[in-house]
Order: C-alpha cells, then sequence, then structure tokens
C-alpha cells in the first residue's frame, strides 16, 4: 500500500473558512439575467463610474517603473497619506511611522491577525453583523471570531484585537463621536488593539463619520488604535487595490517588517495614482453626487414596494426588509431582475434583511426603480 504523503494528509486550511457566500447567489443571478430588459446588479457594490482622469494619467505617467517598489512607499506617497489624514479625519502631528499602503484594504484585513501573530487561543472581536472577512481573518490564523453587539461588553481575557467599522457594512450605521471614544478608551483600559475599518467614511448622508484617529476620540495620541482605509469607492479604484492604514506607529512598524519579509509592495505607478487621488477632493465630490442621486431614487422606490429602511445613514448600500427570510426576499426581487445581498452573508442578525448597494450605473439603477414602482 503506497504512503500517504504528509501533504495530502494535512489538515486543509481552507477548512477553517466558510462557504465562499458569494457561490449561494449563482441561481439567482440566472434567474435576474432572464428578465427581458436585462439584469440589475445591486449585491457586490463594485465601482462602474470611470477612474478620474487625474488618477489616470497620474498611473501611466509611472508606468515605465521597472524596479521593484518599497513596501513603504515613496516619501511622496508617504506625505499624501499622512497629510490626507491630518486634513480629512481631523488627526494631528502625523508622521511618515504613522502610515502604512497595504494592497488593498481586503488583503489586510485577511491576513492582519496572521500578521500580528496570533493564533490558537487569542479571540478577535468584530461587530455581529459585519463584513465576513474580519472572521475569515481570524480563523486564517487558528484564532477564535468573536461577535459583539457593545464591545465593551466583552470579556477581555485573550481578546488581542478589536475590529470597528463605521459607517457599516452592511447597515450604514455610523458610530457617534462620543461612543468611539467610550470603545478606545475601553480597549486601551483592557490592553486590546483597535482597527478601526473606515473606508466608507467620506460617503455620510444623514451623519457625519468620525475616525478614531480623530483628536477628540483618540486624547491626540494613536497608542493602541489604526484606522484603515481604501481608495476603491471614494475614487473608483477598487482595480487598483489602493489602501492605507494609519495610526500607532510601534504597531505600523511591526507590520512594515513583516511584510518586507512577505514583499507585500504596492505597484509603484498605484503609488502614484494614490498621491494623485488623495491630493484631489473635487472627483470625490462628483462622485458623493452620483451616489447620493442613486440613493435617493432606490429607496424611494424600495419603500414604495414595502421595504423599510433601516441605518443606512452612510455607506454604499441601503440596508432593507419586507420582515421575510432574506432569502426569500433576494429571490423575489430575481424575478424583477434585482440581484442583492442577503442579509445572512454578514451573520445570522442580518437574516431578514437586504443589502442593496449604489454602484450600477444611472441607467441600471433608473431600470430598477421602474419595475420597483
Amino acid at each position: 500500500m503506497r504512503k500517504q504523503s504528509s501533504v495530502s494528509a494535512a489538515v486543509p486550511v481552507s477548512s477553517r473558512l466558510p462557504v465562499f457566500p458569494w457561490d449561494k447567489l449563482v441561481p439567482y443571478k440566472a434567474t435576474a439575467v432572464a428578465h427581458p430588459d436585462g439584469l440589475v446588479d445591486l449585491s457586490v457594490g463594485t465601482p462602474v463610474d470611470p477612474v478620474p482622469e487625474l488618477i489616470q494619467h497620474a498611473l501611466t505617467a509611472a508606468s515605465d517603473s521597472p524596479g521593484y517598489p518599497t513596501v513603504w512607499g515613496t516619501e511622496e506617497l508617504r506625505d499624501a497619506l499622512a497629510g490626507w489624514v491630518e486634513r480629512r479625519l481631523g488627526a494631528r502631528a502625523v508622521a511618515h511611522e504613522n502610515v502604512l499602503p497595504v494592497v488593498g484594504s481586503k488583503e489586510l484585513v485577511a491576513w492582519l491577525p496572521t500578521q500580528l501573530g496570533l493564533g490558537a487561543g487569542d479571540k478577535v472581536a468584530h461587530p455581529r453583523l459585519a463584513y465576513p472577512t474580519y472572521e475569515v481573518g481570524a480563523r486564517l490564523c487558528g484564532a477564535e471570531p468573536v461577535a459583539y453587539d457593545d464591545p465593551t461588553e466583552l470579556d477581555p481575557e485573550g481578546l488581542k484585537l478589536l475590529w470597528l467599522n463605521s459607517p457599516s457594512n452592511p447597515t450604514g450605521r455610523v458610530l457617534p463621536k462620543d461612543e468611539l471614544t467610550r470603545i478606545v478608551a475601553w480597549a486601551r483600559e483592557h490592553g486590546v488593539l483597535v482597527f478601526s475599518d473606515e473606508c466608507y467614511l467620506e460617503l455620510g448622508w444623514e451623519a457625519e463619520p468620525v475616525s478614531v484617529l480623530h483628536e477628540d476620540v483618540c486624547g491626540g495620541t494613536y497608542e493602541g488604535i489604526v484606522a484603515v482605509h481604501s481608495l476603491s469607492k471614494r475614487s473608483n479604484l477598487a482595480g487598483y487595490r489602493a489602501a492605507f492604514i494609519a495610526g500607532d506607529a510601534a504597531v505600523l512598524g511591526e507590520l512594515l517588517q513583516i511584510r518586507k519579509h512577505g514583499g507585500m509592495m504596492t505597484p509603484a505607478p498605484v503609488q502614484a495614482a494614490t498621491v494623485a487621488a488623495l491630493g484631489d477632493d473635487a472627483h470625490v465630490e462628483r462622485q458623493r453626487a452620483r451616489y447620493a442621486r442613486r440613493r435617493t431614487v432606490l429607496r424611494a422606490a424600495l419603500e414604495a414596494h414595502g421595504f423599510r429602511i433601516e441605518h443606512s445613514e452612510a455607506s454604499l448600500y441601503l440596508w432593507a426588509t419586507r420582515d421575510e427570510p432574506c432569502w426569500k426576499t433576494v429571490a423575489h426581487l430575481a424575478e424583477l431582475g434585482i440581484l442583492v445581498a442577503p442579509g445572512d452573508f454578514y451573520g445570522p442578525a442580518g437574516d431578514h434583511f437586504v443589502r442593496v448597494a449604489l454602484t450600477a450605473t444611472d441607467e441600471r439603477v433608473d431600470a430598477a426603480v421602474k419595475r420597483l414602482t
């Protein structure tokens, strides 16, 4: 009998992970695609509008980049990151040591617990309704994911990493400044590292999102806190994988050393494009206006169709319910040619909701509105 190899006998890492949720939508997408007027895809939330020309030009101008980029990025990039964090987030005295580019925020979320050296016996906390990759990151390194409603009610024993997400994906909920301040103080008291996913911070509608790096929240020190930011939605750069983290210099310094060994480098043309994107506010305002218009008409159409919208005061989504199981709602909308994300993708607490993305063209959004009203 042939001896089984140690590789085949090993338990695959993928066995720690849930089924990739988007695969479950495939039959519903087939139904929606069959609609006579075509598919309106409001599920994934991927940008559809053009990359602003000034960013494209910056990318093209830097395309002759034969050498390896650095993990920490160019001085121009670090200047741009630090300047934007101060100007936009209300942070103070942001040095190069307080910023670090990453290869898209999903990569950062998925591999952060591993890069922090977490493993069996450690806990990683995330909101009860949350982006699934927080849990995936914990499972990849063998840590225990823990869901919360209020993180200050958690048992801090063994808790090494606390994820915040404001504005929330999927609900669009915004954590008020006082609540953020209270959570940061609690985490510091118990020695828990806070990572705050703020990728939708520039897309507030009925509330003004606040960063954990704002001086009123952090008290002027970044000890124990890091903010995560992405250019995917605010600048339509999902295809560029342009993101960064900012905050505690000791934490970022450790991550920089690890990421150097791992070769986690943002491509040089993308670094140049990021500098251009963060130096221009006009394109962000134009994109906000597009999303605001889509949000207004979609919300009215959903409510006219019998939906109730909860939270959704920020971000790129409407958190909607007809007070029925989410997959029944997904099936109903698929018959209208509209594809949405079931709420249970984001945790059992979302099983009677669907997440409706604003990321479709004006023409497709208007088609959805017509079908709903």
